[in-house]
């Protein structure tokens, strides 16, 4: 970046910061005059251009300054109209008929049709605080808060120089403080998008203007930018650029039955430093921050770019060289489609109406054409004639033939699953251009290593090799930091063995893999209302939106697997209890792979689902697979079967479901067309799963067998057995007679004789109803496996 854009970004990021003082009560100029005077006093050090940009953000201000032409300020000003239009507010001076109190509204407010009016609590973006739900209480931001966050940013930007390489570390900053603060509090507008979105995002806008203008050689900014703004806004400015990787499961799921949790974790998070690596060096090479990028996870990222033909070769180029390093590293396992579609300002406020989704549709149909005709013929032909040295051979884990060691694993596959304690223990990764012992190679000739604070210190300051640095969970603020990467890290035990050993009843281990339902469509068309002309389709809740599932998946999740709430027995239920005996393998942007003890994993994925319903109000769903295993089962096989229970769960109406324990049979159901779809036996809604399949079978059954010592495990096999076949009369028949024999004999206690009566009832009416039967065989199989002793695993173990 050259020195004007470095100073536009600087410009774009602060020129609000007046706001945080004007609500803190001190200081009731208008807010762009609070801001200039807060920077060139409090902070310094900023140059005139970016002072000015501040003071004169606002039309008003602008029409009586005496500025260049060509002055920044005229690009942050209208970058700021269009961040704000996309944020849909009309009065963005704030200095009047607005509520300085205001708290942050959710977005989830008005996702997919809803109407809810909640509200995020004052805080600042900390791991440490926990989870913010959105709340009906409305706690006013008061002027204490604000002059908390004043007095936090204050101390941040002291430490920074106001340079390239600290543009990533002013966007943390801003992050940190202002993700919960309110953008805009003018009375009747919506107050869902914050501070740190809108700033972020006119720094994007600006970004891409300055960019465009210069390569249409405009340089009056006044005339095009300030007078005839309206005709700019017509003109496709931008580019939508998306980027998306093909292969991450076969990739991940490739591991070898030996360290298989500690190599799926490490594989996992390979691949999110690589694709965070290509975005920042994709942004480098463009002249662009972080900033820009509008959504990355899941290895698939929207950046806004500025529409030009220098831009489209670099992309076009940088993407062709990256697919060549990605062949020549891992063959065919790993491919990158990537694409771009031009827009303008009125479409990205989805003006006329429908323009917005039809961007995101474009960019769909593009990738996907991409992603059909990955090769070339030269690609090909290469693939098909490559030779190799007598010393390689097919690597026992990715199966690519290269040198191997003595394990006969790859140095790539030996490095990754090194890799694994480092990214539970260190807090930092470093991107330098020197190769050392188990560091991994990226693209571009770059390798990634951990480091602690000391030694990513001394790096900085020492190391020629030092490239930037990620940081975990935690903000962190310096030269060449990229930014913090939220990690879903959390862990309780080392191998699957263990899991299995701290199991309720059966030694076994269980797999959860988990998605949100329909995230595409919420994010192209989530926001679309016709009652309000789709006015809130906009760039700035589609930003938000992606950003609030990032910090779901990749930090909030820790707090729930520590803290957990739900247990499938009745008296543990919501008493405090010790952290789950589960490992994230891998939690994306939107969704989840976690292994552990069986009954925790189900007990988790009850967790997981309600914290997410409340989380965002229950616009969104989350539908699962939960498989039970041997300890000794491959893990990699585990992933592919869980995944195919996860997609039975989809197949429900609604989806919003899990499965688990299914048995190989399937029942008929009718979706919203009034068609018959089969769906196993296992699938339930998880309202089914909770209330009737475990708060009601289950309960019933433990109840009946807890009390009665004398009813064996003999009684409950033969009632599971009769069940699976109740369409059998003859069945049906034994069943009766089964129920009968369990009855208590004369001497039984009262309460064993009313205990029996209550069970005997509910089991005669559960067996004439195909529903209850599917619910009753899934609860006598939790029961059974949770009672299980250790005779009876040797038994079955045999």
């Amino acid at each position: 970046m050259n020195d004007m854009e470095v100073k536009i970004v600087i410009a774009a990021l602060l020129h609000d910061i007046g706001k945080v003082l004007y609500r803190q009560g001190d200081d009731r100029r208008k807010h762009s005059k609070s801001g200039y005077d807060f920077l060139k006093e409090e902070v310094k050090k900023l140059d005139k251009p970016v002072l000015d940009a501040v003071l004169y953000h606002h039309g008003d201000a602008l029409k009586g300054a005496k500025l260049e032409k060509d002055a920044i300020a005229y690009i942050v000003y209208v970058a700021d109209n269009i961040a704000s239009a996309a944020d849909r507010r009309k009065n963005e001076s704030e200095d009047v008929g607005f509520e300085m109190t205001m708290p942050l509204q959710s977005v989830f407010n008005i996702l997919n049709g809803n109407h809810e009016m909640k509200y995020y609590a004052p805080k600042t973006l900390d791991e440490k605080d926990g989870i913010n739900y959105p709340q009906e209480e409305k706690v006013i931001f008061d002027e204490a808060f604000y002059s908390q966050v004043k007095y936090n940013i204050k101390g941040n930007l002291a430490g920074l120089d106001w340079s390239q390489e600290y543009l990533n570390s002013l966007l943390e900053v801003m992050e940190a403080n202002l993700s919960f603060v309110p953008s805009s509090t003018a009375r009747g507008e919506k107050a869902d998008i914050s501070l740190y979105d809108h700033v972020k995002l006119t720094a994007a806008v600006a970004s891409c203007i300055y960019r465009y203008l210069q390569n249409s050689k405009i340089v009056d900014y006044e005339e095009v930018l300030f007078r005839k703004a309206s005709d700019f806004y017509e003109k496709e400015t931008f580019l939508l650029y998306s980027m998306d990787v093909s292969g991450i499961q076969e990739f991940i799921y490739t591991i070898a039955s030996e360290n298989a949790l500690k190599t799926l974790r490490s594989r996992s998070f390979y691949l999110e430093i690589m694709m965070e690596h290509i975005i920042d060096n994709l942004l480098q090479e463009l002249h662009l921050s972080r900033a820009n990028l509008i959504y990355s996870g899941g290895g698939h990222c929207y950046i806004l770019f500025p529409n030009t033909k220098e831009v489209k070769e670099a992309a076009d180029h940088y993407v062709e060289q990256l697919n060549d390093w990605l062949m020549d590293t891992f063959q065919t396992s790993l491919f990158v489609a990537a694409g771009y579609v031009p827009c303008s300002t009125n479409s990205l406020k989805n003006e006329p109406n429908g323009s917005y989704s039809e961007i995101f549709k474009k960019l769909g149909v593009l990738l996907s054409e991409k992603k059909k005709k990955r090769y070339t013929a030269k690609d090909i032909i290469k693939l098909n004639t490559q030779k190799y040295d007598d010393y390689t051979r097919e690597c026992k884990v990715c199966k690519r033939i290269a040198k191997v060691d003595e394990k006969g694993e790859c140095l790539v596959c030996r490095a990754i699953e090194e890799f694994s304690k480092n990214i539970l223990e260190d807090d930092f990764f470093t991107i330098t251009l020197q190769k050392k012992r188990n560091s991994l190679p990226l693209p571009g000739g770059f390798f990634v290593e951990t480091d602690n604070e000391a030694s990513l210190r001394k790096k900085m300051t020492e190391d020629d090799y030092f490239v930037r640095a990620y940081s975990k969970n935690k903000m962190f603020t310096g030269k060449h930091i990229a930014t913090k990467l939220w990690v879903g890290s959390y862990t309780a035990k080392k191998d699957t063995k263990s899991f299995a050993k701290e199991a309720e009843g059966i030694d076994r281990i269980g797999i959860l893999r988990a998605d949100v339902d329909n995230l595409g469509h919420a994010f192209v068309a989530g926001f679309e209302n016709q009652e309000n002309q789709n006015r809130y389709v906009t760039l700035s809740r589609t930003a938000t939106l992606s950003r609030q599932l990032s910090l779901f998946f990749k930090l909030y999740i820790n707090r729930i697997l520590e803290e957990p709430i739900y247990f499938i027995d009745e008296k543990l239920d919501g008493q405090p209890r010790t952290k789950r005996n589960i490992t994230i393998c891998y939690s994306g942007g939107d969704d989840l792979f976690l292994v552990g003890a069986w009954n925790e994993i189900i007990e988790a994925a009850v967790d997981i689902r309600r914290c997410f319903e409340k989380y965002t109000q229950g616009t969104l769903t989350l539908s699962a697979g939960i498989g039970i295993y041997q300890p000794g089962y491959p893990i990699s096989a585990c992933a592919y079967e869980v995944a195919d229970l996860e997609e039975e769960s989809k197949r429900l109406p609604n989806k919003n479901a899990v499965t688990v324990f299914p048995d190989g049979k399937y029942h008929m159901v009718q979706d919203g067309n009034k068609k018959e779809i089969k769906v196993s036996d296992g699938t339930y809604s998880w309202q089914e799963f909770e209330m009737e399949m475990v708060g009601e079978k289950y309960q019933t059954i433990k109840k009946f067998f807890d009390q009665s010592e004398d009813r064996g495990k003999n009684f409950l096999y033969h009632l599971l057995e009769l069940v699976r076949n109740q369409e059998e009369k003859i069945s049906f028949a034994r069943y009766v007679y089964l129920l009968s024999r369990m009855e208590p004999d004369a001497k039984a206690a009262p309460e064993e004789k009313q205990n029996y009566q209550e069970f005997s009832k509910k089991m005669y009416e559960w067996i004439k109803n195909e529903k209850d039967c599917r619910q009753l065989k899934t609860a006598i199989n939790l029961y059974a496996y949770l009672t299980r002793d250790e005779e009876e695993q040797k038994h079955e173990d045999k």
